[in-house]
């Protein structure tokens, strides 16, 4: 008894000697943003550990006045420090070279020492869509070489057919060239699975300028053998928010993940988080073998409650971590209006957010559904930065589009971080423009801003057009030299691949009709975004040139031709009411 007391005595009067000071202070790094999970070791401590809080903040107790502390976060340089427990310390941590890369602004195209104008950042009806700058035209003499990020991105088409079949305007910056035209299926000559990339190109007339000619680029990724697929380790991450409750939201997501589900082998594990009024774990990883318990758990999804994408996004990936495929494909389809109202919000707070998992090996698909509050902007942000793609359902059909009849094109990566560069022959091209692959506003504005590459699926043909103006139209050889960039999946060499360009050219009436409806949609993009370059180009032309290029037993290639028919309706109304006559 006295021997217990004498203890309970000790840590009376000798605890607070032991610890009679508080160092108490602030971590952030050196864009301001404050850092959760900071690792701090006391030099008096030792090897025991401290973390830094949720705001990046502190509080050591401390045995003596001054002492020396280390941190470490991974991403940023270690940095040790004197400390004095009676000052307030504001500490900065600086990112590493390769994390700050990532956290700067995408660019989708650039030209070599050409230095971009600032502009601003804009928003269009109830929904967002980021600002974006038409590509002009550039002198090839002064700079010959382009470069953009290949992606397989088919958002713009579904979403621009949406508008139009409700008899809608469209948002000048909803119409994205490069996403049009990787909406359509452009097969080569050689379709067979290879392990190679095949790039064609050809040179033909330029139907809205006939001083100019057009360089058509087609590249045909390596194609996956069914049965050469690794698995998959995929997670569902859910909005079933209040905002979520309409027959074109969480009922076609239904749909959607129930057409995927269809396609899983039992060798793939899907997880299900959902997120709506709080984050729940509706399905933990499951053998894709299990269907109807899978499927049991999609339809008792119902909507309500608050947005609070972060946290969602956050268990997700927690998730997808915990069951990851060495090796595998390892993704997070990510399915919302992308309406988030808990958390972090804006376009920058889900950037810097998702920019710490894109070196994870997990990567992101955004589905977008939805009007009138549809958030385009915030989920191309996260596709973009979560290393992978982004569509938009409109109807069922285009969730088995996407979903079953693309399927490994689009859950399936043979290549990341892709960008093609473009060096042009400056005496045969006089100036060029590049049509789509367009800048955001901010990116131009932001003078620190890149060019990233993104995802290619097994398979995908990347399609990329150049409106050029002649130097010499009768020099024959090389165009232009090509290089592809790209890292192959489960690799962190980076191989380049290189391709000449003949300046041979195709009248474009003896064209092969997949890359006439190559043009035609390229200038249906133009027109809609009533483009200066078109000099004045018609729908009732931009009709002419796709109904001569056609299938008429393709039902994409009919709905494509009723769309041109639709915006020349919309855009060029006819007054049917007659003057009446005097009597």
């Amino acid at each position: 008894m006295n021997r217990l007391l004498l203890i309970v005595l000790f840590f009376v009067y000798f605890s607070p000697i032991s610890a009679q000071y508080y160092l108490r202070g602030e971590i952030n790094d050196n864009r301001g943003k404050k850092l959760e999970g900071v690792t701090i070791l006391l030099q008096s401590r030792g090897s025991i550990p401290f973390l830094s809080g949720k705001d990046g903040d502190f509080g050591i107790p401390l045995s003596k006045l001054s002492d020396s502390i280390s941190l470490s976060f991974p991403g940023y340089e270690m940095k040790k420090i004197a400390v004095n427990a009676a000052v307030f310390q504001r500490i900065t941590l600086t990112m590493l070279p390769n994390t700050a890369r990532l956290y700067q602004k995408n660019l989708s195209s650039v030209i070599t020492n050409l230095k971009p104008t600032e502009t601003s950042h804009v928003n269009g009806m109830g929904e967002s869509y980021s600002g974006i700058v038409e590509n002009g035209f550039i002198k090839a003499a002064m700079y010959p070489e382009t470069g953009f990020s290949l992606n397989i991105d088919k958002a713009a088409y579904s979403n621009i057919r949406r508008f139009l079949k409700n008899e809608m305007r469209v948002p000048a910056d909803a119409v994205r060239a490069e996403e049009m035209l990787n909406y359509f299926s452009f097969l080569s000559n050689n379709n067979a699975h290879t392990s190679q990339f095949n790039l064609t190109s050809i040179v033909t007339n330029c139907p809205w300028n006939i001083q100019n000619q057009l360089l058509l680029v087609n590249l045909a990724a390596p194609k996956i053998n069914l049965d050469q697929i690794p698995p998959s380790n995929l997670v569902f991450l859910i909005d079933v928010s209040g905002s979520m409750d309409h027959p074109n939201r969480l009922p076609l997501l239904q749909s959607a993940f129930k057409l995927l589900t269809s396609n899983l082998r039992s060798i793939d594990t899907v997880s299900i988080v959902t997120y709506g009024g709080n984050v729940a774990i509706a399905l933990y990883p499951t053998s894709g073998a299990e269907k109807k318990t899978i499927n049991e758990v999609i339809d008792s999804l119902s909507a309500n409650g608050d947005t609070p994408g972060e946290n969602a996004i956050k268990v997700a990936y927690q998730l997808a971590k915990g069951s990851f495929i060495k090796g595998g494909n390892n993704r997070i389809i990510l399915a919302t209006d992308g309406d988030f109202n808990v958390g972090q919000r804006t376009e920058k707070e889900l950037e810097d957010m998702i920019t710490n998992y894109r070196e994870s090996g997990i990567f992101l698909t955004c589905l977008g559904v939805g009007m009138g509050n549809y958030k385009d902007s915030k989920l191309e942000i996260l596709s973009k930065k979560g290393n992978g793609n982004f569509a938009y359902l409109d109807q069922v059909a285009e969730a088995e589009k996407v979903l079953v009849k693309e399927f490994t094109s689009t859950l399936f990566a043979v290549a990341k971080d892709a960008i093609l560069n473009v060096q042009f022959n400056k005496e045969v091209v006089s100036s060029y423009r590049l049509m789509g692959f367009d800048n955001k506003k901010d990116a131009i504005a932001d003078s620190s801003a890149i060019l990233n590459g993104g995802e290619i699926g097994s398979g995908h043909h990347s399609l990329a057009l150049f409106e050029i103006a002649p130097e010499n139209t009768n020099s024959a050889g090389t165009i232009a030299s090509v290089s592809l960039e790209y890292f192959p999946m489960n690799e962190n060499t980076k191989k380049v691949d290189h391709f000449k360009l003949s300046n041979e050219f195709i009248p474009i009436h003896s064209l092969d009709s997949s890359y006439r409806k190559m043009i035609a949609v390229a200038a249906f993009a133009g027109t809609l975004r009533k483009s200066e370059y078109m000099n004045g180009y018609q729908y009732d032309q931009v009709y002419e040139l796709a109904a001569s290029a056609c299938n008429l037993n393709n039902k994409l290639d009919i709905e494509l031709l009723q769309l041109i028919q639709k915006a020349n309706k919309i855009y060029n109304p006819i007054n049917k009411k007659k003057p009446r006559k005097n009597q």
